[in-house]
């Protein structure tokens, strides 16, 4: 479908709760949030996680004020990757996990996501019952004395989740040279603990977070700030995002790897070893061409969903599948986690080339050859595209020119105020010539920002 409609959801977007903290995400939201949440899994036990913004203490002491105020108890695991808090929902066997991030977005925003039992993400039927009892409002559930929640703080939860992670994986990284850009976010710590721990030569970059730095011009969204690094001393790049629930790679050649070159390299060597389960991997509308042709080649089914890892994980789940994930990077291995986790991504892409004793620079040319895509992001005063007609016939034309060699997807963001153009075709120059088209027309019928 080239046009994609925005979310009907009032308040959570395609990742949780998020926008400008003590704004647009403000103390009495976070607790009123907290509330509807604790009332709806009914009392039980929340794992509290967050990354460096400087608002982050401020909704966490939000959250646990809500959450207590209804009978349900807390545990801090501070400043921590999402994969953390889902890893740490199972270990612990509570009812529900927190992570205060607005993942990719700059220091002034913030956000809330909400994971289940399982550590997963919530599906939309559980968001808009938390809409709904966030709606009513008062009364809410007022336990007293014993029945009020309480709060612990889980001193060692880095240490559990790299456990976990090291559990997971079998292979020694002696001799392997690594360089993490950590985007002074979530996994500023932890991360490089992590790949020294299994013998790698790591050298960190991007992890002094003040508060306001977290992913600028670095990170996932910001790979070249890496990739130069990486090319002038012949590691291998990892680029997280603020909470690490996204992995960039960057190969040995200092070309940047996304999460498409990332899960072809994967999927086809489970599919070589017999392990992708039902033989099939779940992507989203925005992955390259290159990736569904890729897994034609040695007869991988694709299954393609809509943008959001959540709705990933959905398809993974009725499909069967144990791998999916996004372009931007977020990549769901079932058969290891619930959730995104860059650091977890990151172990089974050295894994592979571990088993296969090859570069990831070779890996990648084996695995995808990549068609040249434009995206062009355009801040509108509105994002309703089911109201310019100009822009559904500006994409019929640009498709009908394009054949068979390209794709065309116009879609609204599900976490900032943008609407999305993408463009491949056989060359850069093309794919940016019909991108301007497609913009121009949106910017007329949706309108500029002022």
């Amino acid at each position: 479908m080239p046009v994609n409609p925005p979310s009907q959801r009032l308040l959570f977007g395609t990742d949780g709760v998020r926008g400008v903290a003590n704004a647009d995400l403000d103390v009495d939201l976070t607790v009123g949030l907290a509330r509807a949440v604790g009332e709806m899994f009914e009392g039980g036990v929340v794992i509290l996680g967050r990354d460096t913004r400087r608002s982050g203490l401020m909704l966490f002491s939000a959250l646990q004020a809500g959450f207590h105020s209804v009978g349900v108890e807390t545990r801090d695991a501070g400043v921590i990757p999402v994969g953390a808090v889902s890893a740490l929902v199972n270990r612990f066997g509570a009812d529900l996990g927190v992570m205060i991030s607005a993942s990719h977005n700059p220091a002034p925003d913030n956000g809330i996501k909400f994971l289940d039992a399982e550590g997963a993400k919530l599906d939309d039927d559980q968001e808009a019952r938390i809409e709904a009892r966030l709606a009513e409002g008062s009364p809410w559930r007022t336990p007293t004395g014993a029945e009020i929640g309480t709060g612990v703080v889980l001193e060692d939860a880095g240490d559990i989740y790299m456990d976990i992670l090291r559990s997971q994986t079998n292979v020694s990284l002696e001799g392997m040279k690594l360089a993490l850009d950590c985007a002074n976010g979530a996994a500023h710590q932890v991360a490089p603990r992590l790949f020294e721990s299994l013998g790698a030569d790591v050298k960190p970059f991007f992890v002094d977070p003040d508060g306001l730095n977290i992913n600028h011009r670095c990170g996932a969204t910001s790979p070249e700030t890496l990739a130069s690094q990486v090319e002038a001393q012949g590691r291998i790049g990892f680029c997280f995002d603020g909470d690490a629930d996204r992995l960039i790679a960057v190969d040995e050649e200092g070309r940047v790897a996304n999460g498409d070159v990332i899960m072809a390299v994967i999927a086809r060597h489970l599919h070589h070893r017999g392990d992708l389960v039902g033989n099939r991997m779940v992507t989203t509308v925005m992955s390259n061409l290159g990736l569904r042709r890729s897994m034609e080649e040695v007869g991988i089914e694709l299954v393609v969903t809509r943008v959001g890892d959540r709705y990933v994980l959905e398809a993974m789940r009725s499909h069967g599948a144990i791998l999916g994930g996004e372009q931007s990077g977020h990549v769901i291995q079932l058969d290891r986690g619930s959730t995104g986790d860059g650091l977890l991504t990151a172990l089974r892409l050295l894994e592979v080339m571990v088993q296969t004793e090859q570069p990831l620079c070779d890996l990648r040319r084996a695995a995808i050859t990549e068609f040249p895509q434009v995206l062009v992001n355009l801040e509108v005063r509105s994002k309703d595209l089911s109201q310019a007609p100009g822009v559904k016939k500006a994409v019929r034309d640009a498709e009908a020119e394009l054949g068979e060699q390209g794709r065309v997807l116009v879609r609204a963001s599900g976490t900032e105020p943008l609407v999305r153009v993408m463009v491949e075709a056989p060359t850069k120059d093309a794919a940016c010539l019909i991108a301007d088209r497609i913009a121009r027309v949106v910017r007329q019928e949706l309108g500029d920002l002022p």
